[in-house]
């Protein structure tokens, strides 16, 4: 197309809304090339990718076999509607069933993660003739209208007043609850008799499906306590409701498994996934089900459908992408460079005034600001960082070529999961040099 630098970022601004942003005050980065973990803007200016894009982009930039695969499917065609075999869609679909539980049976294909929480739901609901859906409130499930109404915190309020028969409920926060308990184990407990209370009082023949994180995400990664996900299983398993675990940001290799439910014993009835399966290269999404949630849509209609559900484009790079994890063996390197990033995001802890909290599983983390690590006080406060804190201490990561981004008072780190200790070492010294700035001029 010809355009420069400069033209790029001024087209961006003036012809596109940009998401979760205001406008006026936009200045993105025009991107020229990207090669590994590294973009590169038009003047060469070179950034590490720290955050994956969205948490999305797990093999980095210009994988050779994703590419590959996606020019193989535009030579052959591009597009068949679902209702065709495609060899793409066909062989992904068995590729995912064959990587979860022998329990597993069919998938569903939708465009990203918010469509495939929607028409988790909306399966859940039919197979289960009831209507109320529990999530949680530290919780992103997308925000289209049915996702955003499953979606706990404050992007929901757009949406509002909601959807009837969408129940949220606290998730296990440990720390920030208020109550110090003796185990992890202890802990769980605690929260899912919270949770199945809360279900008999909304009445347990009405609900069809209760919704998670399997580790949530954007709210601040929080890992579930030992014993808690096998506790809302059971819980599930008492009442009749179709336990949901969402995948999107959490699946895929990206806390050293292949699903994250695999780290806490439990099998959900359906897994929703996106963003890894292709790592961003062509959209798309999924809900894999249990075979016994297959088999009742046997002889009943799956009122579902999407013009570009299993995109044989997308699938293609799906299948591509998922082999790549294997042959390269991205799994033992998760493990291997995530046990290293937790032992330095341990050192920052120790050295910095401002942090509070880090959390890691994996090469998914996010490092919690606060003014007093004796209080708790977070850095800004719940959904109001009105005076633009995050984004300034983003923006100082920023000018040093750390590339990421926060929510609420967290700054994740969740880079490419090919990043070398090497790559991860030079760039959280960049972030230790950024925290060192915080303690200084925003907790004194």
């Amino acid at each position: 197309m010809g355009l420069t630098g400069k033209e790029v970022a001024e087209y961006q601004k003036k012809y596109v809304l940009q998401s979760w942003s205001k406008q006026g005050n936009l200045n993105p980065i025009p991107v020229e090339r990207a090669e590994g973990v590294y973009f590169y803007d038009y003047d060469g200016n070179r950034y590490t990718d720290m955050s994956s894009q969205l948490v999305n982009l797990n093999l980095g930039y210009g994988n050779a076999d994703i590419a590959e695969a996606i020019k193989e499917q535009v030579d052959r065609y591009c597009f068949v509607s679902p209702a065709y075999a495609a060899e793409s869609r066909s062989a992904l679909a068995k590729r995912i069933i064959d990587l979860l539980p022998d329990t597993f049976g069919k998938v569903f294909f939708t465009n990203a993660g918010a469509d495939a929480n929607e028409n988790a739901i909306k399966i859940a609901r039919l197979y289960t003739g009831r209507k109320k859906i529990f999530s949680r409130y530290r919780s992103y499930h997308g925000s289209s209208f049915g996702a955003g109404n499953l979606t706990g915190e404050p992007r929901r309020y757009p949406l509002e007043p909601g959807i009837p028969g969408f129940i949220k409920f606290f998730d296990p926060y440990l720390y920030r609850e208020t109550i110090e308990f003796k185990s992890e184990e202890d802990a769980a407990a605690f929260y899912v008799a919270k949770l199945r209370e809360q279900i008999i009082y909304e009445g347990p023949d009405q609900v069809a499906a209760i919704v998670l994180e399997t580790i949530t995400g954007s709210n601040g990664i929080i890992i579930p306590p030992k014993g808690y996900l096998p506790g809302v299983r059971k819980v599930c398993d008492e009442f009749g409701i179709v336990m949901i675990c969402d995948e999107v940001m959490a699946g895929w290799c990206r806390t050293g498994k292949m699903f994250a439910f695999e780290n806490f014993g439990v099998t959900p009835d359906i897994v929703t996934f996106a963003k890894g399966v292709t790592c961003g290269y062509v959209p798309l999404g999924g809900a894999a089900v249990s075979k016994k949630i297959a088999a009742y849509f046997d002889d009943r209609q799956l009122s579902c459908g999407l013009t570009y559900s299993g995109h044989p484009l997308a699938c293609a790079a799906g299948v591509a992408c998922v082999n790549y994890y294997e042959k390269a063996k991205i799994l033992d390197h998760v493990k291997d460079v995530g046990q290293a990033l937790g032992v330095w995001l341990e050192d920052l802890k120790i050295c910095h005034a401002c942090v509070g909290d880090v959390r890691y599983i994996g090469l998914f983390s996010c490092v919690e600001l606060v003014k007093d690590k004796g209080t708790k006080e977070p850095l800004v406060p719940y959904g109001r960082d009105v005076d633009g804190v995050m984004a300034e201490i983003v923006g100082m990561l920023k000018k040093r070529g750390f590339m990421t981004y926060s929510h609420e008072n967290m700054i994740f780190v969740c880079p490419p999961l090919i990043i070398t200790k090497e790559q991860l070492e030079e760039e959280l010294a960049k972030l230790d040099e950024v925290l060192a700035v915080v303690d200084q001029d925003f907790i004194g």
